[in-house]
């Protein structure tokens, strides 16, 4: 399991950077796209195990709706970066209306809130919060849909896998030799108060080491020391509670991984629950106190 888990790590680790470096924009946009439906789809999965009926095919559209109106709307200008979040809302305000048509019309709906308001959670929890991939990666991109990622999107989202990552794999391996205290039992069994702090040091670690060999100039957006600092232990954080709300998940559905697609991790969600939480955080954090 543990031989598994690092080759997928490692594969997966190529692909990122392939795709956030290497592919054409638009082929970005897929990859996005790709992973916010799969993880989407898991999440449906899950609440299907529940005896949560949700309206899959509408939900799946509507996560495709909402990573693909911020890409194609989104741009530098304020102009464009504001036009892009009232198309992005405008989209989901369509949704929530659809949904509600949508049940209207439904014949022997036991649980019709729930149906509502879960399909909607999928959609919000899944390609929302990645969408947040899309605005790191875009943002800041000159040029046209056509070029590849920019040279601030591209180091932006690989300082978030690569910081979030290595907070899981702190986590992970600390609390595999060294933890004896648990964390938050009732919601994740195996993950221990050591883990934690492993995985805070080792993400406080690759930020720092990252400012350190990029110069704090990650782009457009320049990042001084105490900032690599601050966003090491913020996003070491919002990883493990990205990975704590899916356990909360899984243990309710009584599964023990969202999906089987990736050998020794799991399913998709398995994997970007700690960027789910990352992703906004980042962005949030760019934009709004380092005015970027």
């Amino acid at each position: 399991m543990l031989k598994q888990r690092i080759m997928s790590g490692v594969l997966l680790g190529v692909a990122a950077t392939c795709s956030a470096t290497l592919l054409p924009s638009p082929a970005g946009w897929f990859v996005i796209l790709a992973l916010g439906i799969l993880a989407q789809y898991e999440f449906y999965g899950m609440m299907r195990e529940m005896g949560v009926p949700v309206f899959r095919w509408l939900g799946l559209c509507g996560g495709m709706a909402v990573i693909s109106t911020t890409f194609w709307t989104i741009g530098f200008s304020d102009a464009q970066m504001f036009y892009g979040y009232v198309a992005e809302n405008l989209v989901l305000t369509a949704i929530v209306l659809l949904l509600f048509v949508r049940q209207a019309f439904q014949k022997d709906s036991s649980q019709p809130v729930k149906t509502v308001a879960i399909t909607m959670l999928g959609i919000l929890y899944g390609p929302y919060l990645l969408n947040y991939l899309t605005r790191l990666a875009f943002h800041w991109h000159e040029g046209t849909r056509l070029m590849p990622v920019g040279r601030t999107g591209q180091l932006l989202i690989l300082y978030l896998i690569a910081v979030v990552k290595a907070s899981d794999m702190g986590a992970y391996f600390t609390g595999r030799f060294l933890g004896r205290h648990k964390l938050i039992p009732r919601l994740s069994p195996n993950k221990t108060w050591e883990g934690l702090v492993g995985g805070i040091v080792l993400s406080l670690v690759v930020s720092l080491l990252f400012w350190w060999f990029s110069g704090g100039a990650l782009g457009q957006v320049q990042i001084r020391f105490w900032d690599a600092a601050i966003l090491g232990i913020i996003l070491a954080g919002s990883g493990v509670i990205g990975d704590l709300v899916e356990s909360m998940i899984k243990r309710d559905a009584a599964i023990k991984d969202s999906g089987h697609l990736i050998p020794g991790m799991g399913g998709v969600l398995d994997v970007l629950d700690s960027l789910l939480f990352g992703a906004p955080i980042l962005y949030a954090y760019v934009v709004l106190i380092l005015h970027v």
